[in-house]
């Protein structure tokens, strides 16, 4: 099993979010979070422009089976891609084991509901 995280725009969420539930990903947990980088954004606060260097964005969770992670990475690649800097990045780790509370079911069948 495999972890894969995403950081990505939160402007692509949506767009993101679809390509994962095209590729058979029906859940995943997401979280906004806000990070440094060489990069800034422009900040709209009472009508006033600040530019920033701390950059808000989204980031995702999900834990597929092995044969799935090359899938997951590639849709989200192909939603979140704009082509400029600030695109994001994904991470991808590797599961021992996961268990469903419930029932105790455990390994890669206890990800999804039969």
């Amino acid at each position: 099993m495999k972890k894969i995280e995403a950081v990505i725009r939160v402007s692509k969420f949506e767009d993101v979010k679809q390509a994962l539930y095209d590729a058979g990903i029906e859940w995943f947990s997401y979280w906004d979070i806000t990070g440094l980088g060489k990069s800034t954004e422009d900040q709209v606060v009472r009508g006033q422009i600040f530019q920033s260097n701390y950059i808000q964005r989204r980031m995702l969770s999900v834990v597929v089976r092995d044969q799935n992670a090359e899938k997951t990475v590639q849709a989200i690649i192909k939603a979140a891609k704009t082509g400029e800097a600030g695109d994001g990045k994904i991470f991808i780790m590797d599961i021992e084991n996961s268990y469903r509370i419930r029932n105790g079911e455990e390994g890669p069948e206890s990800l999804y509901i039969k």
